[in-house]
């Protein structure tokens, strides 16, 4: 059974920093590319990052290049979402999904996690 798990929500103040895992069981994370998405109250899940199977591979929304870094550790078989100078549009739900490859394309992912909150606020 495929298990993706978020981790590292919570509350920070803008300009502030989370940093959001993702641990996969049931997969071998490193057969995959793995996306950040995010969904804000009363708005539509769009994605935020992608990273390759392999890692060399990354691509981000506009609205978080520079603040954002995707990585992996396949040996660990956990993706993580390092989030900086974190602004209160930033706030939503964040989730990882596995993509049904190696590369980062526009398919609907083939796994999801539960989704990690995360909220910006003074």
């Amino acid at each position: 059974q495929v298990q993706l798990v978020e981790s590292g929500g919570g509350l920070v103040q803008p300009g502030g920093s989370l940093r959001l895992s993702c641990a996969a069981s049931g997969l071998r994370l490193d057969y995959y590319a793995m996306r950040w998405f995010r969904q804000a109250p009363g708005k539509e899940r769009v994605g935020v990052s992608c990273i390759s199977s392999s890692g060399v591979s990354t691509n981000y929304a506009d609205s978080v290049k520079g603040r954002f870094t995707i990585s992996r550790d396949n040996a660990k078989n956990t993706v993580y979402l390092q989030m900086n100078s974190l602004k209160p549009e930033d706030t939503a739900v964040y989730y990882c999904a596995a993509e049904v490859g190696p590369r980062c394309t526009a398919r609907p992912p083939g796994s999801w996690g539960q989704g990690t909150q995360v909220t910006v606020s003074s």
